[in-house]
């Protein structure tokens, strides 16, 4: 990943007693010291609780690193005969300082995207670019050859990149000194990726740079095209249980038996991914056809999420 200081304005912020915390707008959180790990948010605090522990799981030899490297670790040769290595391999760190400096960036971007996203979305587009990453060794193979590839660096690069495309003006501060947009230090560290990875030679180790490629890349399918098709997935979902399941009747067993009636059920609380998709899609019916298309029922919505979105203590 590099030395630098992975701080940034409402990220994490060095408060008046040296302690550290997310602050709103740049400040500190809160007076005094405080635990760093307060703010963490719950799956970036599952992901660095399971990459340290593999690492010192071999570390210690609990697990030899043979094994790991042969059932845990990706080769593209290996796809059909352990394809679970496609999720395992960004969980294995070659080192401590592999995984150190991928969790350390991990530890400060992760917590701002898992708050404005939602848990269900950070976790699945972690994953989708860590399975990127490893995609793109897919495709390179007869580029990069068939070595084994670990760590968590591919999903790494999604999540910067995430990061910059939605606090782009954010000052990341190099070595706690140099300021620098997120966009640009983004931009700047995908040209090297690009530069890295064409001038990558066939090797049996190294830095797999087509892996961070492929994250960066996944990342930015995901972020432009990633709403659309989870709607897919989901209208081929309902369909699918449509159509085994017919119409959700129930069998009566008053003594009228023989007539069905319709289930009734509360409607489900939206979640945060199905709410943020629902806005999205007003927002785009908004921009398509203006204010007069939207039907009562969408505008009550929406003024539900404007209420909520002044009302913090109205947020689940």
């Amino acid at each position: 990943m590099g030395l630098w200081d992975l701080s940034y304005t409402g990220g994490p912020q060095r408060s008046a007693g040296g302690g550290f915390g997310f602050g709103a707008g740049g400040g500190p959180t809160g007076a005094g010291r405080r635990d760093p790990f307060a703010s963490l948010t719950p799956w970036v605090k599952r992901l660095l609780a399971i990459n340290f522990a593999i690492w010192a799981l071999l570390a210690i030899g609990l697990i030899p690193w043979g094994a790991a490297s042969d059932l845990l670790a990706f080769r593209a040769d290996r796809l059909l005969t352990r394809p679970w290595t496609i999720v395992t391999y960004m969980f294995v760190h070659a080192g401590f300082g592999h995984v150190f400096f991928n969790m350390l960036a991990l530890f400060f971007f992760g917590p701002p995207l898992e708050r404005a996203w939602g848990s269900r979305e950070f976790i699945t587009y972690y994953l989708v670019c860590g399975i990127g990453g490893a995609i793109a060794a897919l495709l390179l193979v007869n580029i990069v050859g068939v070595a084994p590839m670990v760590g968590a660096s591919a999903a790494i690069f999604g999540i910067l990149l995430a990061f910059a495309m939605t606090w782009p003006d954010a000052p990341i501060y190099l070595w706690f000194l140099l300021p620098i947009k997120a966009k640009y230090f983004v931009g700047f560290l995908a040209l090297l990726t690009l530069y890295s990875t064409i001038t990558a030679s066939r090797s049996t180790g190294g830095t797999a740079h087509w892996a961070h490629l492929g994250g960066l890349v996944t990342g930015w399918l995901w972020l432009r095209y990633g709403n659309r098709i989870e709607q897919a997935a989901d209208r081929a979902v309902v369909k699918v249980k449509k159509s085994r399941r017919g119409l959700t009747t129930v069998k009566d067993k008053s003594p009228d038996a023989g007539k069905t009636r319709q289930s009734k059920r509360k409607p489900r609380t939206p979640r945060t991914g199905d709410t943020l998709d629902e806005v999205n899609r007003i927002l785009d019916k908004i921009g398509e056809k203006g204010m007069e298309s939207l039907t009562p029922a969408e505008l009550k919505f929406l003024n539900e999420m404007s209420q909520r979105r002044t009302d913090p203590d109205r947020t689940h």
